[in-house]
């Protein structure tokens, strides 16, 4: 049923918030949204590390924010939350071993969710999200992944780009070697959140529980594929996607590493399984997958590190194909590991004036919609300046999902979408961790 647009309708309860996710979601209020809330978790350093978050954003000097955390704590959380059930919402970002359980749990009680990405980690995994959506739909839920690329102004305006045939043309549907769209991005297991050295759990390094490089931050690229090159369609998992290569590599994790990453001297008995006879300990965090999207030919990585070189950060590098120009994102030391797009026009169009005054013409109208873009010529290609203030950082789009996501619990409903898309993605993910292990085992 849909909530009503009046103060405080929606009632927030955290479940297990295990990964700094959890807090980014409150970084600011939003009108509507209750000041208590409810978080219901074990004892541990990740309960106090994200109240600690939380207590920041209310002690700042800008903006404070003024949530009132109630806590409840225990073993048996989950059914503790579904007995008490103070609120109407649940999020959750945290240990995804269970997670997709949890997610069922909370929509069979009629309880709607925004939870954190990976939905699910493995293939039993799917079939529980799967039954967890018909759930959803049954008890008149609302069950939505929280999606944060998609408000990343580079995103937009490839996505926006794409729309101008005359510019970008049509979609190429490129081949195995040559894809028509690939994406890769690159992470680091020792960076600064909020402005904080990142502790990590000791879990997150058990594929088991974190999950692989191939089924978590894939999810990401996936979803801004299909949300770019087919805006506003229903995407098919049985009939519109088809994985056909996949592979899984690990990265060498030192005792002294680990130590600085999470604060434990010495490794878990859970991760003994990867250990090396070097000492290091092997996290399958990275993984890359080929497929073909409506038939169109896809290529997808992801690769952690663990720390970045003095300067750098994470990088999203994108590229899809137009029979006019491909739409281009870089992220590397040479954009100062600022994202910045690019238009790079066909050979035919390299010298072309008419292309390009047809460029500069399309892209005014753009322009109107986007105050203070403009293009710049670099050499054969042109760079699109943005503002600076459209970039307001990974963090801030957390609260512009859970923004989205609360005017869809007002419509009471999702776009048609969706839901499909939302299967689509991680029916993707899932059959390429089938593959990558399947590959890795010969």
């Amino acid at each position: 049923m849909p909530l009503k647009p009046s103060e405080e309708q929606v009632r927030l309860m955290i479940l297990d918030p295990g990964h700094f996710h959890a807090a980014l979601v409150l970084k600011r209020m939003s009108p509507g949204i209750a000041r208590q809330v409810h978080v219901y978790a074990p004892e541990g350093p990740e309960l106090k590390d994200f109240l600690s978050r939380v207590q920041a954003f209310n002690r700042r000097e800008q903006e404070p924010t003024d949530w009132e955390p109630l806590v409840h704590t225990s073993s048996d959380f989950l059914s503790t939350m579904l007995r008490d059930s103070p609120g109407n919402v649940m999020v959750t970002a945290g240990n995804n071993q269970r997670k997709t359980e949890y997610l069922k749990a909370a929509v069979d009680a009629g309880i709607h969710v925004l939870a954190d990405k990976p939905m699910c980690i493995d293939g039993d995994g799917w079939k529980l999200l799967k039954a967890s959506f018909e759930a959803a739909s049954k008890n008149s839920v609302l069950l939505y992944d929280i999606m944060t690329e998609r408000f990343e102004i580079t995103s937009i305006l490839q996505r926006e780009l794409m729309q101008l045939p005359g510019i970008f043309g049509d979609l190429r549907k490129g081949s195995k070697d040559q894809p028509g769209i690939s994406k890769a991005s690159a992470h680091y297991l020792n960076k600064l959140v909020a402005g904080k050295p990142l502790r990590r759990p000791p879990w997150y390094f058990d594929v088991t529980q974190q999950g692989e490089g191939v089924v978590d931050v894939t999810t990401h690229l996936i979803d801004l594929v299909m949300w770019m090159c087919f805006p506003d369609q229903a995407i098919s998992y049985s009939s519109d996607i088809e994985v056909f290569h996949a592979r899984r590599w690990p990265t060498p994790v030192t005792r002294a590493e680990f130590e600085q990453v999470t604060g434990l001297a010495d490794f878990p008995a859970y991760l003994e399984q990867y250990l090396q006879p070097d000492g290091a300990m092997h996290c399958y965090c990275n993984g890359e997958l080929s497929y073909r999207l409506k038939g169109v030919h896809v290529r997808i990585s992801v690769a952690w590190d663990y720390e970045a070189r003095e300067g750098g950060g994470d990088t999203h590098d994108s590229r899809v194909r137009g029979s006019e120009a491909d739409l281009v994102i870089h992220q590397g030391r040479a954009q100062n590991f600022q994202p910045e797009l690019y238009i790079e026009p066909a050979r035919a169009n390299e010298h072309s004036s008419a292309w390009e005054r047809y460029l500069q013409r399309s892209f005014a109208r753009l322009a109107e919609r986007f105050s203070g873009i403009r293009l710049v010529k670099e050499d054969s290609r042109f760079r699109v300046h943005i503002p600076a203030h459209y970039r307001i950082g990974h963090e801030a789009h957390f609260c512009q999902v859970a923004d989205r996501f609360f005017d869809f619990l007002v419509q009471g409903r999702l776009p048609e979408w969706e839901v499909p898309n939302m299967l689509a993605k991680y029916y993707t993910t899932t059959r390429a961790l089938e593959i990558a292990k399947a590959a890795s085992a010969v």
